[in-house]
């Protein structure tokens, strides 16, 4: 059988360009003892993937020149020669950018197709959900009655922030967006008391019409103006929980950082950068409150799913331009 895969090339300076990668065909491995092979089904395609094409050192190995990429992904095992693994199983792991992998069932997580859609596990009841769940509440600190800005809102970990904070009792949700569709979707569909388009004018400027009374959570998936933005807007005791800033991902030149910094002396803000994988202990807990959110209706996902291994990278492009609305999936 042949399997197709994405290989990074050579790394990319600024926008990734199509020539920095290849989709090649190889033959299809077959599991060694205590492996398992999985035909995969959903693909994750992520902005963090974007930092791990370059070499600088990172938090995170970066992609090996000439070897196919990684990233979340969940399928079905089509061979096991692994004890507790059956054929017809689902796996969610981290083999993607292809068709088939060869499997450490240590490595993965059994998941059930019956209890709910395989494409949630990459995203609302995945990485994704967990990394807005622990960013709020745990990084954050969000407690009932606070005011949240979220940056990215449309986007699959924003828009989950924004109807947690609802959930849990927040005072006001304001979300920002990069079009006037997705802004309308915020406030009608996902329950924000307030949305913009940040290409609409400045954010500072529109998040305080947005937030008169200021903001006592922000979670940034952006950076650049609107991490200033909400250093402007942040009220005394602040927190700002920095997820991502896909603003700066393509710079070629170190990006200026907010100017306003010395008013977190004023406020007694605080800032702090997290990775959902040092929060992997929330996993339970997050699974057991937010698992009836979903199945009830109360907190509401989008996908934005790209059909064919062939368009892997284009879905992953489109991320870093802002196409989707909620998770990006890629559906082979």
């Amino acid at each position: 059988m042949i399997n197709r895969e994405w290989h990074l090339l050579s790394r990319p300076v600024g926008w990734p360009k199509p020539e920095d990668f290849a989709l090649v065909e190889t033959e299809v491995a077959t599991p060694g003892e205590g492996r398992v092979l999985v035909r995969n089904k959903y693909l994750s395609v992520d902005p963090y993937m974007r930092g791990r094409m370059s070499d600088a050192k990172s938090y995170v190995a970066p992609f090996e020149l000439g070897k196919v990429m990684q990233g979340g992904a969940v399928g079905e095992v089509v061979e096991s020669n692994a004890e507790g693994i059956a054929v017809g199983d689902h796996l969610l792991h981290f083999f993607g950018w292809r068709e088939y992998a060869v499997v450490d069932p240590k490595t993965a997580v059994k998941v059930d197709p019956e209890a709910a859609p395989l494409s949630t596990y990459l995203g609302v009841l995945g990485m994704t959900g967990l990394t807005a769940y622990a960013g709020l509440l745990r990084v954050g600190a969000f407690k009932e009655g606070d005011a949240v800005f979220v940056s990215g809102a449309a986007g699959a970990v924003g828009s989950q922030v924004g109807q947690i904070a609802k959930l849990k009792g927040a005072s006001r949700v304001i979300g920002s967006a990069g079009s006037d569709e997705k802004v309308k979707l915020l406030v009608e569909e996902y329950g924000f008391d307030a949305a913009f388009n940040y290409k609409n004018g400045p954010v500072g400027r529109q998040l305080r019409e947005a937030a008169p009374d200021g903001v006592d959570v922000y979670f940034d998936n952006v950076g650049g103006d609107h991490l200033e933005a909400a250093i402007g807007s942040l009220n005394q005791g602040g927190r700002i929980a920095i997820c991502g800033m896909i603003s700066v991902y393509n710079n070629t030149e170190p990006a200026p950082g907010p100017r306003n910094l010395a008013r977190l002396i004023q406020t007694r803000g605080r800032i702090e950068g997290f990775l959902v994988g040092d929060h992997y202990d929330l996993q339970p807990e997050f699974v057991q409150e937010v698992g009836p959110w979903v199945a009830s209706g109360q907190l509401k996902y989008r996908e934005t799913v790209v059909e064919g291994i062939e368009n892997n990278l284009e879905a992953f492009l489109g991320v870093l331009r802002g196409d989707n609305t909620g998770k990006m999936i890629v559906k082979l």
